[in-house]
C-alpha cells in the first residue's frame, strides 16, 4: 500500500497522508501533480489518496476508487424516522440501550442502523479483518456528513476493529454483548457501482465454523443472529432458527440463548 495526496494539495495535507501512511505502515509517496495512475506506474501498489473531505482507496489496475459512503443505512434511517420497521432491527431484538458485535462489518450498513436504534446508552463495535478497510471505514464513519444530525452521531459512536471474528470472540468474556451478528454475504455485493466492486478486491472473507459459533453463543447474552441467503445450508448446519422474508433474497436466523 502507498499513500498520497489529493490533486490540490497543500502543506496540511502532505502531513496528514504522512501521519497515515505511519499509522499504517505504507509508504508516502508525494503526489507532484501525477495521477494516481501515473504513481501506480512508478510503484504498482494500492493507493490510498488522501483528501480534504475524504479518503479514495485506488486498486492497482482499477479505475475507479472505494471511498466509504454509508450505503442502504441513508434511506434505512429515513425510513425508522417515519416510524417504519427494519427487517435487521426486528431480528436482532435490537433497542435503545442494546450491545452488539457485528462481526461482518463491510461497509457499516446494519452497524450504523443499530447504532441509531441503540442511542447514546447502546454500543456498537465492528470487525474488520482488512487494516485498510477496517481505516477507511472508521474515518469515513466519523467524518462522513449525512445532513441527519442523529445519523452522524450514530456513525461516531460505533467502534471500528481491524481483525477477524475469530481471534476477537475468543478474548471476549461470556456475555459481553447482547448480540453477536454475522453477515457472511457482506450485504453491500448486491450493489453494483464500480466502489463497491473495489472493494471486493480488499474483504477478507472468513466462513462460519463450529468454533466461531461456538465463542459467539458464549460472548452474547441474548441471540446470536445470522443474515444470509434464503438457500444457504449454514442456517440448519449451526442450529439457526429461520425467519423467513418473502420476496427477499435473503432470511435471518437466529439462535437464543
Amino acid at each position: 500500500m502507498i499513500i498520497s495526496t489529493s490533486g490540490r494539495t497543500n502543506e496540511a495535507l502532505k502531513e496528514k497522508a504522512k501521519n497515515i501512511a505511519e499509522q499504517l505502515g505504507a509508504e508516502y509517496i508525494d503526489r507532484n501533480k501525477r495521477s494516481v495512475r501515473a504513481i501506480q506506474k512508478q510503484v504498482p501498489e494500492d493507493c490510498i489518496v488522501v483528501g480534504k473531505e475524504r479518503l479514495d482507496l485506488y486498486p492497482i489496475g482499477e479505475n475507479q476508487p472505494f471511498f466509504f459512503h454509508p450505503s442502504s443505512a441513508m434511506f434505512r434511517v429515513k425510513r425508522l424516522l417515519k416510524g417504519e420497521s427494519d427487517p435487521f432491527l426486528e431480528a436482532a431484538g435490537l433497542k435503545e440501550g442494546s450491545s452488539i458485535l457485528d462481526c461482518t462489518l463491510g461497509l457499516a450498513s446494519d452497524s450504523i442502523i443499530a447504532s441509531f436504534a441503540a442511542g447514546n446508552k447502546g454500543k456498537v463495535t465492528g470487525l474488520e479483518g482488512n487494516k485498510y478497510l477496517s481505516f477507511l471505514v472508521a474515518n469515513g464513519l466519523r467524518q462522513w456528513d449525512s445532513g441527519l444530525e442523529s445519523m452522524n452521531q450514530a456513525m461516531g459512536r460505533i467502534n471500528v476493529e481491524a481483525t477477524m471474528a475469530l481471534p476477537y470472540l475468543k478474548k471476549l468474556h461470556s456475555d459481553s454483548y447482547d448480540i453477536v451478528y454475522f453477515d457472511p454475504m457482506f450485504e453491500e455485493e448486491i450493489f453494483e457501482s464500480e466502489g463497491i466492486k473495489a472493494l471486493r478486491n480488499f474483504a477478507v472473507y472468513e466462513d462460519l465454523s463450529e468454533e466461531v459459533i461456538f465463542h459467539a453463543k458464549r460472548a452474547a447474552r441474548q441471540r446470536v443472529v445470522l443474515k444470509d441467503h434464503f438457500r444457504s445450508s449454514r442456517f440448519a448446519q449451526y442450529g439457526f432458527k429461520v425467519i423467513e422474508r418473502r420476496s427477499s433474497k435473503f432470511h435471518f436466523g437466529i439462535i437464543e440463548k
